[in-house]
This record gives C-alpha cells, sequence and structure tokens, in this order.
C-alpha cells in the first residue's frame, strides 16, 4: 500500500512538473524568436551574437539546482524515526554532493550541447534573412523529423491519433510553404533568402535529432532519473552550447563590434542591451521547457507542443512586427490546432485503457486471493 501511495505521489509530481514544463516552453518557443527578429529588424547583424545568447542563460538554471540541493540536503541529514529498539543516539547521513550527475553522462550532456550550439547558429542564420512567419512554418518540419529520430532511437510507440497529429502539423507547414518567396525581407537577395530557407531545415532536421538524442540519454542513465538531476543536464548542455557560440564569436569579432552596434541600434543603447539579456531568458525557457516535457513525458510531445505553438508565433509576428497574414497561414493555424487535439484525443484514449486494464488486473488478483483455499 505504502508502495502504491508513492507512485501515486509521483505520478501526480510529473503531471504537475509537465504542466510547469509546457507553460515555460510556451512562453521560450513564442518570445524566443520574436525577442530574435527584433534585434534583427533593428539594425542588429551578429548572427553568432544571436546564436550564443540561445544559450547563455544558462547560469539563470543555478537559482533551482541551488535549492534543489539545499532540500536534498536537509532530508539527507533529517534524522529516522525513533523506535524503541534504538539503542545509540548516532544518525548516519550518505555523502551528498552538489552535482549529482556522473561523468558518462556529463560526456553525453556535452555532446549533446555541442550539437545544440550548432542548432543554434543554423536557426540564428535563418532568421536574420527569413520574416518570423516563414521561418516558424520551416520549424515546424522538426514534428516529423523528431518522429522520425524518435522511432528509430527511442522505439517510439505510434498510435492512429499520433500519425494524425504527425501529418496534419506537418501539412500546415506545407500549407505555408507555398508563399514564402513572396515574404522575402527588404535588402535581402534571393541567395541569401534561399541559404536562409535552407539553413532553416537544417536546424529543424538537427534539433528533430536532440529531442529524441536526450531522451534516449535519459533512458540509457545508470542514475536515478530526477527533475534535478535533468536541471543538471540542461545546464551542461548550455554551457557547451554557449562555449561553441562564443568561439564563433571570437572568430568573427563580434565582442569588438557589440558597442558600436549598439551605439547604432534603432531603438537606442540602453534598449539593445535588454533585448539582448530578453534574448537569453526567453531563449532558456525554451530549452528548460523542452527538456522538461521530454523527462515528464516523451520527445514526441515535446516535439508537438512546439510544433503546435509555431502558428501562435505567426500570430504574434503579424500583431507586433506587421508581417502580413495570407490565407495559407489561416489554414496551417487550423491544421496545427487539429493536429493538437488529435493527439491529446488519443492520450486522453490511452490513458482511459491502460488505467482499465490496470483495475482489472487488481480486481483479478483479488478474486484470485479471496477463491484460495
Amino acid at each position: 500500500m505504502a508502495e502504491s501511495k508513492e507512485e501515486k505521489s509521483e505520478r501526480k509530481m510529473k503531471k504537475f512538473l509537465l504542466i510547469v514544463n509546457c507553460l515555460i516552453l510556451a512562453l521560450g518557443n513564442t518570445g524566443g524568436p520574436l525577442m530574435m527578429r527584433l534585434y534583427f529588424i533593428h539594425g542588429g547583424k551578429r548572427v553568432w551574437l544571436s546564436a550564443g545568447l540561445e544559450t547563455a542563460g544558462f547560469p539563470l538554471m543555478l537559482f533551482p539546482l541551488i535549492f534543489s540541493y539545499i532540500k536534498r540536503r536537509r532530508i539527507n541529514h533529517r534524522p529516522p524515526p525513533s523506535t524503541t529498539t534504538v539503542i545509540t543516539t548516532e544518525t548516519t547521513t550518505t555523502k551528498l554532493n552538489i552535482i549529482s550527475m556522473k561523468l558518462p553522462l556529463f560526456f553525453a550532456a556535452a555532446f549533446i550541447g555541442i550539437l545544440t550550439g550548432l542548432d543554434d547558429y543554423l536557426y540564428a542564420f535563418g532568421v536574420a534573412r527569413l520574416p518570423i512567419s516563414t521561418s516558424a512554418l520551416i520549424i515546424a518540419s522538426q514534428l516529423g523529423f523528431t518522429a522520425i529520430f524518435a522511432f528509430i532511437l527511442v522505439k517510439q510507440k505510434f498510435t492512429a491519433f499520433t500519425v494524425n497529429a504527425v501529418f496534419l502539423l506537418t501539412i500546415g507547414a506545407g500549407v505555408l510553404a507555398m508563399h514564402t518567396s513572396s515574404d522575402r525581407p527588404a535588402g535581402v537577395s534571393v541567395r541569401q533568402y534561399v541559404i536562409g530557407f535552407l539553413t532553416t531545415v537544417a536546424a529543424s532536421a538537427l534539433y528533430g535529432f536532440v529531442l529524441p538524442l536526450i531522451e534516449l540519454v535519459y533512458k540509457k542513465t545508470k542514475q536515478p532519473l530526477t527533475y534535478s538531476l535533468v536541471m543538471e543536464i540542461q545546464f551542461v548542455m548550455c554551457l557547451f552550447a554557449t562555449l561553441f557560440c562564443v568561439v564563433g564569436m571570437i572568430v568573427n569579432n563580434d565582442f569588438k563590434v557589440i558597442p558600436r552596434e549598439a551605439s547604432n541600434f534603432d531603438l537606442g543603447e540602453t534598449t539593445y542591451y535588454v533585448v539582448l539579456v530578453m534574448n537569453a531568458i526567453m531563449w532558456q525557457a525554451f530549452f528548460l521547457g523542452a527538456i522538461g516535457v521530454v523527462f515528464c513525458a516523451s520527445s514526441l510531445l515535446s516535439g508537438i507542443l512546439i510544433a503546435v505553438l509555431l502558428p501562435l508565433t505567426e500570430v504574434l509576428a503579424v500583431i507586433f512586427y506587421k508581417e502580413s497574414f495570407k490565407v495559407e497561414k489561416g489554414v496551417s493555424l487550423v491544421l496545427s490546432l487539429w493536429g493538437f487535439v488529435s493527439y491529446f484525443y488519443g492520450e486522453i484514449k490511452q490513458a482511459k485503457k491502460q488505467k482499465k486494464r490496470v483495475l482489472e488486473t487488481e480486481l483479478g488478483q483479488t478474486i484470485d486471493v479471496v477463491s484460495a483455499p
């Protein structure tokens, strides 16, 4: 009975964490691209800088990590319950490390971090040359890549509703692709536009590989997988992604150009630095939310949430940046919402079936116990 209560408590906690991470992902997934595009619209030109900002907010992770360590330390030093058989008053405590991550997991997180840094650069390169509405629709194809790699790496099981959701969200991106050439921003040549288009597709494919890879690391790790450990993995990933981009910034002389670029920024020098800081915060929310959803559910759900939030990003781009909203974008929005509903309807049905099977098993065990001589 005690184990059953612990399992129920763990399930409730995972549901709570899933909701929190979905909200964090929604904030980062919409705010990150908009802040990055704001930088480029008003005079920013440094692609490596923008790429680095996508993960440069990783020091923010220190606050929840310190809180988690204090909580674990308090639990670890809690005295055991007193019993009549206790002879000595000594209490034994196990050694508690500030960093719980083992070396193999550290190297795995570092490798994924380097891949993430490359993905950041590819994405930033595309955003510098494409409208947000166009880059968002290309990134929607990430769901298809996530589904393929999830099937290969973690043997993700597909239901008819999951396949339908992936199909609808991918088709939604395809519908939008029919008018992308007319969205070419002023000052961007056809060649730059095509290169930006291709690098965004590459970024979509690479992150579609990264999400299932993170899930695979979760499954293969020999350590107990806690949310605290997930935050440590996120910290290491973002650290190495940022270092990868910092090398690019040094080679590209970005650090020397930043003060001059700030003074020439259309919205003013102070606003320039505010935009950079908000960029880092929003993208950190995106990455934390994405891997949090992978921890609480699956890489496929994380990919679906990212895809379904893209039309919202497009709508916000239309409102704030006056980008055009044609019929194709409306159709894409409907298809994306349909795919989202389809996925969760399938998940609800699967949950009901699983609950029914558990009840039938428990009932069968009870009958066996009662009928035993």
